[in-house]
């Protein structure tokens, strides 16, 4: 068994709050660098310009770039042939209060969602996604999530006999009526399958594909292409002002299901596309 020390755990997520607060994915540049090419449009591209002296001048100047520093989310996967000193989720959640007072960063949490809706006052707890995999690492997949995207998300059951045609058209529809809230240029999570609360957790996870990758499987490779070109030929465009780059790209993850489901599930992701992965490597002396 390998042992990490529950510090390394904490030194490891700090650092990473510090580069994705203020550096956004290395794809992003190129692919908002083409949509700028792309774009006919004025006002969409001076706003296209603008996210990118935003992407450049964050980490010159030490300025988030959004300022809302989002729920901290991470997907980890951890060797079963691993041991830790104290429970994941606590190790991560200590890690994100400290680097929230460090930076520091606008706190965005509260501790109860109805009643009280008191602010944490630290940006702690993080969601933590566990998953027990082969092997001796221990790997995290860390990012910041914008509520204005996530309040943009949907989630709907599907009978299995719906044409592809309708799927499509929920979809574009509904992503072009939030308009300008998720901050659009946009980045679509789609999970399809599985049962009512994997399919969201599909569509969360499939943000963190490389972005702009095709789906391995032709089909969905296929399914992919039309969401985009179906989104952004509706004409919402960057921050709602028009133009054909609503949205960036389009990920899709899939699961298998019961035979008289689909789920469906979209996870919108604004242009400040702030994530990393990283092991941790360090263990207890």
């Amino acid at each position: 068994m390998r042992l990490i020390n529950p510090d390394a755990i904490h030194q490891t997520v700090i650092s990473a709050i510090n580069y994705i607060t203020y550096h956004p994915d290395p794809e992003l540049t190129p692919i908002l660098e083409r949509a700028l090419q792309n774009e006919d449009q004025e006002i969409p591209r001076d706003v296209i310009r603008t996210i990118l002296d935003n992407h450049r001048l964050s980490p010159e100047i030490r300025i988030p770039l959004c300022q809302d520093t989002g729920t901290t989310v991470v997907f980890a996967e951890l060797g079963c042939a691993v041991q830790l000193e104290e429970p994941l989720e606590i190790s991560i959640s200590r890690a994100v209060a400290a680097a929230q007072r460090a930076l520091p960063l606008r706190a965005s949490m509260v501790s109860d969602p109805l009643f009280s809706r008191t602010n944490t006052l630290d940006n702690s707890p993080a969601i933590v996604h566990l998953k027990i995999v082969e092997g001796d690492r221990l790997k995290l997949i860390i990012g910041q999530k914008g509520g204005g995207a996530e309040n943009m998300s949907f989630l709907r059951m599907f009978n299995p006999t719906v044409g592809m045609d309708e799927l499509i058209d929920y979809i574009a529809q509904a992503v072009v009526a939030a308009g300008s809230r998720p901050c659009p240029p946009l980045i679509l999570g789609i999970g399809i399958g599985g049962n009512f609360e994997t399919a969201p957790l599909l569509a969360k996870r499939a943000l963190f594909e490389p972005l702009g990758r095709a789906h391995p499987n032709p089909k969905y490779q296929d399914v992919e292409r039309r969401i985009l070109e179906k989104v952004n030929a509706e004409g919402c465009g960057v921050q709602g002002f028009g133009g054909k780059n609503t949205v960036l790209a389009v990920h899709i993850l899939e699961a298998p299901c019961h035979i008289a489901s689909l789920p469906l599930a979209v996870n919108v992701e604004c242009h400040a596309h702030r994530h990393i992965e990283l092991e941790v490597s360090r263990e207890t002396d």
